[in-house]
This record gives C-alpha cells, structure tokens and sequence, in this order.
C-alpha cells in the first residue's frame, strides 16, 4: 500500500479508538459512578451513632458506611441515615452488581451467588435510595449484600424494610443498621467461600423530644409466614451475638434507656 494512504489510514484508526475507548469509560462511570467517597451525609444523625468494628475495615461511602468482614466475605453492618424526603419511587434502570473497590482486601465477586440458591440480598436497599441516580447504584456494591434464603428476603425481611420506610416517614426520619450474624461454621457459597447468615438483624433507632427510641430484630435466614415483631429483641441480644456496640459514642445511660429492653408500643 502507498506509505502516503498508510499514514493517513493509521490516524483515522488511532483516533476513532480513542473515541470509543473514552466513551466506553464514560459509561462505565454512568453506570458505576465513583464510590470511593469519603463524606457522608447526615441531618438528625452523624457519624458518632456508627457501630464499632469487629475487623477496623470501615469503609465510608456517599450514602452509606459499612464494616467489611474479609473472613466472611459481606459487611458485618451497614449503617445509614433514612429521611422523609429520601422516600421516592423513581424509574432507575437497575443496575449489575460490580465489586467495591474501597473495600481494602477487595469484595467479593457477584457470581459467587449465582446457582447458589440464595438471593443477593441487599442490606442498604435499593428501595430506600431511590432519591438518587448515584445513590441508588450504589447499593449495588458486592460489599452491600449478603446471602438470602429467597422466601425470607421476599417475605419477612422485605415487609421490615417497607415498614421501616414507614417509620421514616412518620418520625421524620431514622437511623438504620443492618447485617447478617457472623460467626464461625457457617455454610458458604461460591469459589471465594462467602458465608451464609442463619440470622439477619436490622436495628432503627429515633431521636423524639425525649430522647431515643429504638427497636431491634433478629430473624432466621428462612422463609416465614410469622410476623416481624415476634422477632423483636433487645439491642444487647444482638451485640452479644455478633461482639458489635452498636451505638459505642453515646453514653452508657443514653445507650441503657433504649438498648436493654423492647418497647413495641413506642413504634
């Protein structure tokens, strides 16, 4: 060929690949937006209301902070502010799961779940992000879910979740924390071995005029027709399973007015 078509040829060439290599990564940022940030936003609630961390792996995003268990391969919690206006149903396409590059010893892996028979259940739901195109991809994250028995995470853990919506919507918000009880034996899925819960708690706690409110659950891992109050218990039931101070910055009088007893009526 004529070097002086040759030249030519290689330019439009070199050119049209980068133009689609910078649009390929543009995408990919569209669809997986930037999760290595390091400020959280919080209203009623702030950082000091965060749980203690069993492995010191604590990972603050956007719209969330977690505490990552690299043993078990999910978070051991998360912990986030819900409020009244982050209640929105939006149209958002949803999205795959990718790995959660602030996680130090690297999340694991989406197809660890697949054929597994459990579900890749959320712990910040994507339900309570949908105020927000990047907050919702967010939840998202391989960090954010851990492995669900599918009756249970349709059933009584999903009617939880759209019961504490309700809750936040009429106290005017709340902070939840979520997770799965890790311990050792468990059964594992998938080639990276992440652990299979037999229980998942999830904790809400309210600021009223008087103080603080809480109420906590503890539900097996299992498909269930019972309700999620017969399941309620005590925060310090929770922390002696799983080694976590939930609320460890508020005094210990603040902490024992809301964690040792269940108080139904107050919600």
């Amino acid at each position: 060929m004529n070097r002086k078509l040759v030249y030519p040829l290689l330019i439009i060439l070199v050119t049209a690949a980068l133009y689609y290599a910078e649009k390929y990564v543009d995408e990919k940022k569209e669809a997986y937006p930037n999760t290595e940030e390091t400020t959280t936003s919080y209203a009623e609630f702030n950082e000091g209301f965060l749980p203690s961390s069993t492995t010191g792996d604590v990972v603050t995003h956007q719209y969330y902070t977690l505490s990552y268990v690299e043993a078990h391969e999910q978070a051991e919690w998360v912990a986030y502010e819900l409020k009244k206006e982050h209640l929105k149903n939006s149209d958002f396409k949803r999205p795959y799961f990718v790995a959660d590059r602030s996680v130090a010893s690297g999340s694991a892996d989406w197809r660890n779940y697949k054929n597994s028979g459990y579900d890749r259940g959320h712990l910040c739901p994507a339900a309570d992000r949908e105020f927000d195109y990047d907050a919702y991809h967010e939840t998202f994250l391989t960090s954010n879910i851990s492995p669900q028995n599918r009756q249970f995470n349709g059933g009584i853990w999903n009617r939880l979740e759209q019961k504490t919506r309700y809750w936040a919507k009429k106290y005017d918000g709340v902070f939840v924390v979520t997770g799965g009880v890790l311990r050792d034996g468990l059964e594992h899925i998938g080639d990276e071995e992440v652990s299979v819960p037999q229980e998942f708690y999830k904790i809400i706690l309210d600021k009223r005029s008087d103080g603080y409110q809480a109420i906590a659950f503890l539900i097996p891992n299992e498909g269930t027709d019972r309700s999620f109050y017969d399941y309620a218990v005590p925060i310090d039931a929770i922390e002696a399973k799983t080694g976590i101070d939930f609320f460890p910055k508020l005094s210990k009088q603040m902490q024992a007015s809301f964690e040792a007893s269940v108080d139904r009526k107050a919600w």
